[in-house]
């Protein structure tokens, strides 16, 4: 087995013209190139063959975290802009969902473009029936910690970002937002507030899809990964071990649980759609060693270093790595779980839940790259020049993946 901290991500190269990157979402969501990839063999497919291609009895998981207009444009009195890019809570709340609903006021972990235009002070926002304010209140790894206040204070911060914030789009399209993006840039299916990027493997589902993989017998389940805007962080390092993996904020449910160790149980398959999911996924299953191991540990503990996967040596079955977190919640009176991750996926690893994905395709030297590598190994680079030869579009806005190892 590879040790995946050694891994050079040089070794994850391929080469992307820029004019193969999707700038602009097809016209129709399903009508995405889906490449089939089964165990070495490739087949050119459209999306809305994936009902057909899932194996029986699949359980398809999805990431229902809803993209936030985190991009808050300030005018300065002298009329130069200065944008905030929202990226995680820091008070009073640090969990995403509590934060979204805060009203009043709050503190952001912030980028902050223009900078240097902001000498000092508030900057103001003014919305259709309110105004919001922006603060600095410390610098710290490239990021700002600013405050935020608004007037009506009732409202939620929500509320404030779906008035007066922008859509953030993938920095690499390289352009202006458009009205098409604001639905577009969306999952059909997105319900929980908090992702300053989309899930974009589900981008391509419609309820027509959703419809015919229902009438398939193919069973479907939701968790929520809010995920930031790390998805984007380039590896600079030259060795992974190196490279520090962004967190995530992970809120799944019983209801969920339950029904996913009813799949493991049954020894049927878990496809998650998106890396977010798989991700999510994985993390379930080390969360409950974690639980296993140590019952009583607080929920604010709840959380997946980097490496914890390669570091841990006993190892539960999936059941009962699920089992044990199912009665952690049951000490803890609770139907919901809130926890992060920091997990890397990368060659040499062993997946513990997921037995295949749909995915777009990725940046070249990204840990998402890294990702599918882990899943259909040296392939991957032939699932890629594939893709580039039959004309495949790329990265969020680009077509689809079936990956079955």
């Amino acid at each position: 087995m590879s040790d995946p901290k050694k891994l050079a991500i040089k070794d994850f190269v391929y080469e992307l013209p820029d004019e193969r990157i999707a700038k602009f979402p097809l016209p129709e969501r399903d009508q995405s190139k889906l490449l089939f990839y089964k165990s070495g063999t490739i087949n050119d497919q459209t999306f809305t063959d994936l009902p057909e291609l899932l194996p029986a009895n699949t359980l398809l998981v999805f990431n229902d975290t809803k993209v936030v207009q985190a991009r808050l444009l300030f005018q300065k009195e002298t009329g130069g802009i200065v944008e905030i890019f929202c990226l995680e809570p820091v008070k009073p709340h640090t969990e995403v969902q509590l934060a979204m609903q805060q009203t009043s006021s709050c503190t952001w972990k912030c980028l902050v473009g223009n900078n240097k235009r902001w000498k000092s002070g508030k900057l103001y926002l003014y919305f259709e029936g309110g105004v919001i304010t922006a603060e600095r209140e410390a610098h710290q790894d490239g990021h700002f910690l600013i405050n935020f206040a608004w007037e009506p204070a009732n409202l939620t911060f929500a509320e404030v970002l779906e008035r007066c914030g922008k859509l953030p789009l993938p920095p690499y399209l390289n352009r202006d937002l458009t009205p098409a993006d604001c639905t577009r840039y969306q999952t059909i299916y997105a319900n929980q507030e908090g992702a300053v990027a989309a899930p974009t493997a589900g981008l391509h589902f419609t309820d027509k899809v959703l419809a015919t993989i229902k009438a398939k017998g193919i069973t479907t389940a939701y968790l929520t990964l809010h995920v930031g805007a790390g998805t984007f962080k380039p590896v600079k390092a030259d060795v992974m071990e190196a490279h520090e993996m962004h967190a995530e904020q992970l809120y799944l449910t019983r209801e969920f649980i339950v029904q996913l160790l009813a799949q493991v149980e049954r020894n049927k398959p878990v496809i998650p759609v998106g890396t977010t999911s798989m991700r999510s996924l994985e993390s379930l299953y080390w969360l409950g060693v974690k639980v296993f191991q140590q019952p009583d540990l607080s929920q604010d503990q709840l959380h997946i270093t980097q490496w914890f996967a390669y570091e841990t040596i006993y190892l539960p079955t999936p059941a009962e790595a699920l089992t044990a977190l199912l009665n952690y919640m049951a000490n803890y009176k609770t139907d919901h779980l809130h926890a992060s991750t920091q997990i890397i996926i990368a060659p040499g690893y062993s997946f513990r839940i997921c037995s295949g994905l749909v995915t777009n395709f990725h940046q070249p030297e990204s840990t998402l790259l890294l990702l599918v590598s882990a899943l259909i190994g040296e392939n991957w680079r032939k699932v890629y020049q594939h893709a580039m030869a039959n004309n495949y579009r790329f990265l969020s806005y680009g077509d689809s993946s079936l990956l079955l190892p």
